[in-house]
Formats: C-alpha cells, sequence, structure tokens
C-alpha cells in the first residue's frame, strides 16, 4: 500500500478535479493538505500544510507518495528540498505554474513569487500540457531538469484541471503507477 499526500493549487481542487476523484477513490489512504490560506496563498503557511500531512498519512504507511498540481508543486517541491531526509517515496507534480509568466497570481501567491526548483531527494515525475496557460511546455522541461525528475508530456490539456474536462484522468493514473512501480524497484 502507499498513502497519498494530496496538494492542490490555490483555492483547492473542486469536486471534478482529477485530485478529488482520486482522493476519494483513496479513500483513508489519502490526506489533503489543509492551508490556513487557500485563496491568497502563503509559502510558509503551504510548507507547513504539507508537513502536517505528510505527518499523518506517514502514520498510515511508511510509502508516502505526494500528489501536487499547480501552485501545489511549489508547496511539496519546497516542502521536499528542507525536508530531505523524510523518507518520501516519491513526487509526482502536474502543471507546475511559472511564477515569471504573465498569467502567474503575482498578487495572490506573492510569496511564491521567488521560488526555484532544485533536486528532489526521491523519484519525481512533471507533467505538463503543451498549452498550458501557465507554463510553456519548454520551461515545465526546464523545471523538470532542475528537480532532477522525469518529464512527461500530457498533450493539449490546458492547465490539466477541472476545466480541462479530463475527470478522473485515467492516463495521469498511469503515470502514478508508472512512478510507484518505479519506487518500488528502488526501495
Amino acid at each position: 500500500m502507499v498513502a497519498y499526500v494530496v496538494v492542490p493549487g490555490i483555492d483547492g481542487s473542486d469536486g471534478q478535479h482529477w485530485q478529488t476523484l482520486w482522493e476519494r477513490e483513496w479513500s483513508t489512504s489519502a490526506v489533503r493538505i489543509s492551508p490556513a490560506s487557500w485563496s491568497a496563498p502563503d509559502l510558509d503557511d503551504w510548507v507547513d500544510a504539507v508537513q502536517a500531512a505528510y505527518d499523518d498519512a506517514s502514520r498510515r504507511d511508511s510509502r508516502v507518495v505526494l500528489v501536487a498540481h499547480s501552485l501545489g508543486c511549489w508547496a511539496a517541491s519546497t516542502w521536499l528540498s528542507k525536508n530531505p531526509s523524510s523518507g518520501v517515496g516519491g513526487a509526482f507534480l502536474v502543471a507546475p505554474p511559472d511564477p515569471r509568466e504573465p498569467a502567474f497570481p503575482r498578487q495572490a501567491a506573492a510569496t511564491f513569487v521567488a521560488v526555484s526548483a532544485q533536486p528532489l531527494p526521491c523519484p519525481a515525475l512533471v507533467v505538463g500540457s503543451t498549452n498550458d496557460p501557465y507554463c510553456t511546455p519548454g520551461t515545465a522541461v526546464d523545471f523538470a531538469a532542475r528537480w532532477a525528475a522525469r518529464w512527461q508530456v500530457a498533450g493539449a490539456c490546458g492547465h490539466i484541471n477541472s476545466a480541462s474536462g479530463l475527470g478522473a484522468w485515467p492516463h495521469g493514473r498511469e503515470l502514478l503507477d508508472s512512478l510507484i512501480q518505479l519506487i518500488q524497484l528502488i526501495q
């Protein structure tokens, strides 16, 4: 078994978002972060929320995988950088936004503007879209390289969120499963 820490983006993931649908399926094997600053994200608050969710998830199973979307990718990667010996099994980072893009919510997420991608201490997979309004494919490839993560393009899926109409996103589950298989091979 695996325990999952679900790390949504700004305002959390709504009921039609693939993260929420997966979380429902995983039931007690999943823990969603609960920052106080969902709508006006504060990086420290979100990193603390990742820590609390990780603490809860690690009591459920010794193998924990972070499943992050959008701004949650930066909260997850920042937490991992601060906790390199946490023992997290892997990180699934979907649609990381580029803080330098004009569409990035600079005012709402001001504390995220200066984030930078550093090598992660666990296997990671970055998934991006060819037409994400918050990040070009080239920049997403660069983030993956700087995170020392594998890269996978999901096609033209926008921001890979509810508006993309992906539902439970079966292709994403296949990608997550491939990451978990890799983790099991190296542990």
